[in-house]
C-alpha cells in the first residue's frame, strides 16, 4: 500500500532514468519542474521548442543544458509533432506539454498515420495523497471527458487501472460514483455504475474489483458503510474513485486540492506513453510528482 506520493520516488529510484521529450519547452514552469526532475536523477529531457528562449530560462532556473538535448523549433505544430515522432521512435519515453495549446498537442497524439493513440479513448488520471486518508488513491475523470458514456468508462477505468497496476496496487477496488447507493432510473450515473459493477463480476472488466453505485462517503469511509448497512469490498477502502462526468470530477479533484489540504500527481493516459499535463495553478510539487508518477508507472 503506497500512504504518500513520496513512496512513488522510492519505486523510481530502482528503474533506470526515463527519457522525457517535452513539446514547446520555451516556458519558465515547465522547465523548472524538468529542472527539479533532473536533480532528483528521475529523468533525461529532450527539450523541443525556441532554443533561445529555453537556454534564457535555463540560465534564470539554474538548470544546466550542458548535456540536454534541445531541438530548435520555433513553430507549436511542429514542435508537438516533432516531440510525438521521439516516442514513436522509442527515442523517448514520456511526453510533456510546455508552453502550447492542449488541443494543438492531443492533435499531435491522436493523429491516425503519426500519433500515439493505443486505447479507445485518452482520459486523465489524479493520484491524491490525503490527510483524511489511509492511503494514495486516484480519481479520473477530471479534465478530458466532458460527458463519458457507458462504454467511455469502462475505456476510462481501465486506463486508470493501468496506472495504478504500474505502481504497485495489482488488484485495486474501484468505486463508481453517484449520489447515491441505490440504482436510480432517472440517475444515469447510478445505473451505468450498476452495470459496470455486474461486467466487472463476469469478467469483462479484469485486474480489479469495482463496487458501484457508491456515495463518496460511502467509497471513503468504512464508518459511513456501517452506518448505512453497506456491504461492499471496496466501500471505505477505494483505490480509485471513477467520477460520473467532468464537472463532478474536476470539482471534487480541485477541492481536494485548494480546501482538503491534498497533495497531487496527475497524468493523461491512453496514449503508448504517459502524457504530463501540468498547469501554470500546479504546484510545484504537483508538477514535479506527475513526472515522478509517469516514470513510477513504466514498469
Amino acid at each position: 500500500m503506497l500512504n504518500k506520493l513520496e513512496d512513488l520516488l522510492e519505486i523510481v529510484k530502482k528503474q533506470k532514468k526515463r527519457r522525457l521529450v517535452v513539446a514547446a519547452a520555451a516556458d519558465l514552469h515547465v522547465i523548472e519542474a524538468v529542472g527539479d526532475a533532473v536533480k532528483n536523477n528521475i529523468v533525461i529531457p529532450i527539450l523541443v521548442g525556441n532554443k533561445k528562449i529555453i537556454e534564457e530560462i535555463a540560465q534564470k532556473t539554474g538548470l544546466d543544458l550542458k548535456n540536454i538535448e534541445i531541438v530548435d523549433e520555433q513553430d507549436d505544430i511542429k514542435a508537438c509533432e516533432t516531440a510525438v515522432k521521439y516516442i514513436r521512435d522509442n527515442k523517448a519515453d514520456i511526453l510533456m506539454k510546455g508552453l502550447v495549446a492542449t488541443a494543438i498537442l492531443l492533435k499531435a497524439v491522436l493523429d491516425k498515420e503519426n500519433g500515439l493513440r493505443k486505447n479507445s479513448i485518452l482520459s486523465h488520471f489524479t493520484l491524491i495523497e490525503s490527510p483524511y486518508y489511509h492511503k494514495l488513491f486516484g480519481i479520473t475523470d477530471a479534465a478530458m471527458n466532458i460527458a463519458p458514456e457507458l462504454q467511455d468508462k469502462v475505456s476510462i477505468i481501465n486506463n486508470a487501472v493501468d496506472v495504478v497496476r504500474g505502481i504497485g496496487i495489482k488488484n485495486p477496488k474501484v468505486a463508481i460514483l453517484g449520489p447515491v447507493e441505490l440504482v436510480n432510473p432517472k440517475i444515469e450515473s447510478t445505473v451505468h455504475a450498476d452495470i459496470i459493477a455486474q461486467m466487472n463480476k463476469r469478467g469483462e472488466i479484469k485486474n480489479c474489483i469495482i463496487g458501484g453505485p457508491l456515495a463518496l462517503d460511502n467509497a471513503i469511509s468504512k464508518e459511513a458503510c456501517k452506518i448505512k448497512k453497506i456491504e461492499s469490498e471496496v466501500g471505505g477502502d477505494a483505490d480509485i474513485l471513477v467520477a460520473p462526468e467532468l464537472n463532478a470530477g474536476n470539482i471534487l479533484y480541485k477541492s481536494l486540492s485548494f480546501l482538503g489540504g491534498a497533495k497531487t500527481a496527475a497524468v493523461v493516459v491512453g496514449a503508448k506513453c504517459p502524457i504530463v499535463l501540468t498547469s501554470r495553478a500546479d504546484s510545484e510539487f504537483s508538477k514535479l510528482y506527475s513526472i515522478i508518477l509517469s516514470a513510477a508507472m513504466l514498469t
